[in-house]
């Protein structure tokens, strides 16, 4: 164990969790351990099983093998996408209004282009992926709603909107405005001020990660499930390998991908300012069998004003994700900022998604719809609202996709495939394809934002 006095303060992943929807049908592999010690060495090491650590596993075992077959390792501190992937949202859609606009603004508007063009691209590439390997994960394509109930902040988005559509941008095609007088007929949603329409999915995401976890174990991953790492040394071997401590003993690894969120700064405090641990509230939704519920077009995004969001699904059994309102605990910052233990609801949030259908939605008033699975989560929100993926500056051999600021559905697929091809074939982030402004550095280690607490 370590002996840094700093190390209580970083985080860890909890013993025990709240039990999320996506993880009621476990998979075989979910405490699976492919040998019953661990191995000692490993060529390349991944630490997390999530969406990020599975992408990376099927990328170099079954995607792009090589012969002889690498030794790779996957090491997870739980059961398999116990972590933020096992407890989100399941939204698989792009991000064209929010956060488009703040890169915009520091960035310009090719450097934000580039990334929602990224995350547009992710919808066509998992449609792909499930096809190929004949993956059930309930991956369904539709439109999403973008409903503004703040009236300022509807007329900055129309605003940015109309900018977009000036600089004619080729996704811009996709996106159909929403007025003040659509909203009910397009939307069914009452007192909005209006809104934007574009393409989305939604998917079980425990299902894709185990489902690509099973293929890169059938072509020799070694997975280790419910081994927790504690330390990686702080200097390389003599070899060149790094000693990384876990549970059950230290295993030595040649190259090491980070693919741990919300507890990056546990293994490597450099991103202590820079990726925090946030906790949030996810539910599963259901109406009384027989009751009257108008059925909704799309998924939705909720916005009643500057942080407070709601995100929701409707899923193919009737019942619906919904999650987010973080403006309801945002002030009670020891309730969610720094926060890891996702084994403890935040109330507030949990009550008030109870009546959610009923207050948004036309048709749903008597639908007598109640939360009937409702959890926790831990995500790792960034600083400056960008994943950190590439290179660990100063640490040769070691990388890191993370940081996905409650994102990562259409941005971690793609992001674990990029760090895997780094770590595998040497190739430079800049051939990657990730875009230039998820790159981590120094200076982005030290960050001159604060997005999370801003």
């Amino acid at each position: 164990m370590s002996s840094n006095p700093l190390e209580k303060s970083f985080p860890r992943p909890a013993a025990g969790y709240t039990q999320s929807f996506w993880r009621t049908q476990p998979d075989p592999l979910d405490k699976h351990q492919t040998t019953p010690t661990l191995p000692e060495e490993a060529d390349i090491l991944i630490i997390g099983g999530g969406y990020v650590g599975a992408s990376a596993a099927y990328r170099l075992l079954a995607e792009n093998p090589q012969a002889p077959t690498p030794r790779i390792v996957l090491v997870e501190a739980r059961e398999l996408c116990s972590g933020a992937t096992g407890r989100n949202g399941g939204h698989l859609r792009p991000d064209i209004y929010t956060a488009t606009s703040l890169f915009t603004a520091r960035y310009g508007i090719e450097a934000a282009a580039e990334i929602v063009r990224f995350e547009i691209s992710h919808m066509k590439i998992i449609q792909d992926l499930v096809h190929k390997e004949n993956i059930d994960c309930d991956l369904t394509f539709t439109r999403t709603y973008d409903m503004y109930f703040n009236e300022d902040q509807y007329k900055k988005a129309k605003a940015f909107h109309d900018f977009l559509v000036d600089q004619k941008l080729d996704f811009m095609d996709d996106v159909k405005h929403i007025s003040q007088a659509e909203t009910q007929d397009t939307a069914h949603v009452r007192d909005a001020k209006g809104g934007f329409s574009f393409s989305s999915g939604h998917l079980w995401p425990y299902k894709l990660v185990s489902h690509l976890i099973r293929v890169a174990v059938s072509h020799g991953l070694n997975l280790q499930t419910n081994t927790p790492v504690s330390e990686i040394a702080e200097t390389p071997n003599a070899d060149g390998s790094w000693s990384v401590t876990t549970s059950r003993g230290v295993i030595n690894a040649r190259k090491i991908i980070l693919a741990t969120n919300a507890f990056t700064s546990a293994l490597a405090p450099e991103y202590s300012k820079a990726i925090i641990p946030c906790k949030g509230i996810c539910s599963q939704i259901t109406a009384a069998p027989g009751a009257p519920r108008r059925e909704l077009p799309g998924t939705y995004t909720i916005r009643h004003g500057r942080g407070a969001c709601i995100y929701q699904i409707s899923r193919n059994d009737g019942s619906l994700i919904v999650g987010g309102a973080p403006h309801l605990f945002k002030d009670d910052r020891e309730a969610w900022y720094n926060n890891p233990d996702d084994g403890e609801l935040i109330r507030v949030t949990a009550d008030y998604l109870d009546g959610h259908m009923q207050r948004t939605f036309l048709g749903w008033e008597d639908s007598e719809a109640k939360i009937k699975h409702v959890w926790s989560g831990v995500m790792g929100y960034s600083a400056d609202s960008l994943p950190h993926v590439g290179s660990i500056p100063g640490k040769p051999g070691q990388f890191i996709a993370a940081g996905f600021h409650g994102h990562g559905m259409p941005v971690a697929f793609l992001s674990g495939k990029a760090v895997a091809d780094m770590a595998q074939n040497s190739v430079a982030f800049e051939d990657t394809g990730i875009p230039r402004l998820y790159k981590t550095s120094v200076e982005r280690q030290e960050p001159v934002f604060d997005d999370i607490l801003g």
